[in-house]
């Protein structure tokens, strides 16, 4: 399991993943978030149904993909935390956005 290096700052917040407050702070991005979480995991496989967690951490191999804010396949590497955010793990395929 991933963890911090340093002591959090005074400008922490509240986001949710699936549900539960996860502490977070300004300019971590979600995915680093979700890797310091007991499971952290972030999509399905669509065929295997296996658990995927973010990679490459610079939005070249797409692994890191989840629900944020009610949008689905978000790059959680590329997405900056915010105050309030709601993260869904997301199960099945990626939904292209056209």
């Amino acid at each position: 399991m991933f963890r911090k290096l340093h002591e959090p700052g005074s400008g922490q917040f509240t986001i949710q993943i699936d549900g539960e407050p996860v502490v977070a702070e300004p300019g971590e991005s979600v995915a680093a978030v979700l890797m310091r979480q007991a499971e952290p995991w972030s999509r399905l496989s669509p065929v295997g149904k296996g658990k995927r967690a973010p990679y490459c951490m610079m939005g070249v191999c797409f692994e890191c993909l989840a629900e944020v804010d009610g949008i689905s396949s978000v790059q959680t590497c590329l997405e900056p935390v915010r105050d309030g955010m709601r993260i869904s793990r997301q199960r099945g395929a990626r939904k292209c956005i056209s």
